[in-house]
């Protein structure tokens, strides 16, 4: 028994030592599984601190871009990445092929939610169906798509293991959330801290001794079940404190009170308050769906998570509070919504983004044009949009399309936006952002919601 624990001392010893040399010294070969938001900065990081990197990703297009040093992501312009592919440093490829050679292999796939807000983690069963085939003894496996708590040890770690390798000794685990925030100018990957929480102590280590030639800091926790909580809490603590507000945004309404004056005079206050503003509701890759992995993790365990639930109801809730306030405003004016135009400004899920994703926008001109609304929509960064029912609309130029408008909604609050050129163009305007708060023309056309 002594004799098999010292043999297995050594093997880790062994194992984690050669994968520690190749990290500090960074001759250490990175895969990348997933070159989208999360996996292509993370890709350009490593990369800028002199590690050779291939990013692995099933859409040509992506691959294909990156070959040429073309960045299909916002937050990596093209006049950073095409250098490190020059180089050599960075390389794409649309297969697994060759998982074997990486010492270190991260995964960053999409964790949507099904129709029924149950988890899909089909994506990370995938990508892991792939590089379990080539898994070699000293390769160390990060997992960085958001998931439920127990994912890493529950599937990746059995599915790993298959092969007779020994996590801890001969490979290395680990869980480190994605903390990307698309068009941050202050935060991006180097300078957010990365929680890193692996199986065992050794794979904690290796896994925090490779971000950190790349990361600012680096946060080490107890496991990684500890690390995706840790995710799952910081967007739960959003779309919880989002679904308050908003919640406060209808009671304000029914007080007849301003719901932003009464915010910012809250936040007068230098402790115990924090800001959290109402809108037409929430989207992006994070806050809508990572609380209900939680909430379904829960169910599982025979527990409701009752303060997601709600807060989830109320956020989903935003959109139809819009379209309402939009048919009360036309009504005022005497005007049906059926038939009346409608402009959209801004349609992306934040500001300054083109991201479409789970946006609520999508959902209020839906919605308008279910009453019989004709909606378009204008959008810097979103030259067309698609609707669940097929129907495919394209950004117009917002002079041409408020010149015959009845109602212009303000749903995403773009900083390139000329407010005061906007409501001086529209005949009446509903914003959801606050975003005409400094404009001083025009005031009476302008509603909030």
């Amino acid at each position: 028994m002594v004799r098999a624990m010292e043999g297995i001392q050594e093997r880790m010893n062994q194992h984690a030592k050669a994968l520690r040399g190749k990290i500090t010294a960074r001759k250490a070969k990175l895969g990348v599984v997933g070159l989208g938001y999360v996996g292509l900065p993370l890709a350009v990081e490593f990369a800028q601190a002199g590690f050779r990197v291939t990013g692995i990703d099933l859409d040509p297009s992506k691959v294909q871009n990156v070959q040429r040093g073309h960045s299909h992501v916002e937050d990596v312009p093209d006049a950073v990445l095409a250098p490190l592919v020059k180089e050599g440093l960075i390389a794409a490829q649309a297969d697994y092929r060759g998982c074997g050679k990486f010492d270190a292999i991260f995964i960053a796939v999409p964790t949507p939610l099904r129709k029924t807000r149950d988890p899909d983690i089909s994506y990370i069963v995938a990508a892991l169906d792939e590089i379990v085939k080539e898994v070699r003894p000293g390769q160390l496996i990060v997992l960085e798509s958001t998931t439920y708590p127990g994912t890493t040890e529950e599937i990746l770690r059995p599915a790993l293991e298959g092969k007779g390798l020994k996590t801890g000794v001969d490979l290395f685990l680990a869980f480190s959330p994605e903390r990307v925030d698309p068009g941050n100018a202050r935060f991006n990957t180097k300078n957010t801290p990365k929680v890193v929480g692996g199986c065992t102590p050794a794979c904690t280590e290796l896994a925090a001794e490779l971000y950190g030639q790349a990361i600012e800091t680096v946060h080490a926790v107890s496991s990684s079940q500890a690390a995706e909580m840790i995710k799952l809490l910081e967007n739960t603590f959003r779309a919880v404190n989002i679904g308050l507000v908003n919640e406060i945004a209808l009671m304000c309404e029914r007080l007849k009170l301003d719901v932003w004056e009464v915010i910012d005079g809250a936040a007068t206050k230098p402790f115990g308050f924090m800001r959290f503003y109402p809108g037409p509701g929430i989207g992006g890759h994070c806050i809508p769906l990572d609380p209900h992995y939680l909430s379904w993790k829960l169910r599982t365990l025979n527990y409701s998570a009752r303060f997601i639930e709600l807060a989830g109801e109320i956020n989903r809730e935003m959109p139809h509070v819009v379209v309402r306030r939009a048919t009360a405003l036309l009504n005022e004016k005497k005007k049906s919504v059926n038939g009346s135009n409608i402009v959209v400004l801004g349609v992306a899920y934040k500001r300054d983004v083109g991201d479409l994703r789970e946006s609520p926008a999508i959902d209020v001109v839906t919605a308008l044009q279910e009453l019989g609304a004709k909606v378009s929509y204008h959008d810097p960064f979103v030259p067309d949009m698609r609707l669940e029912n097929g129907t495919v609309l394209k950004s117009v130029p917002w002079k041409r399309a408020l010149a015959k408008a009845d109602l212009a909604v303000l749903v995403t609050d773009h900083s390139s936006f000329d407010y005061d050129a906007l409501v001086a163009a529209a005949p009446l305007v509903l914003d959801t952002r606050n975003a005409t708060r400094a404009v001083r023309a025009g005031r009476q056309k302008i509603h909030k919601l």
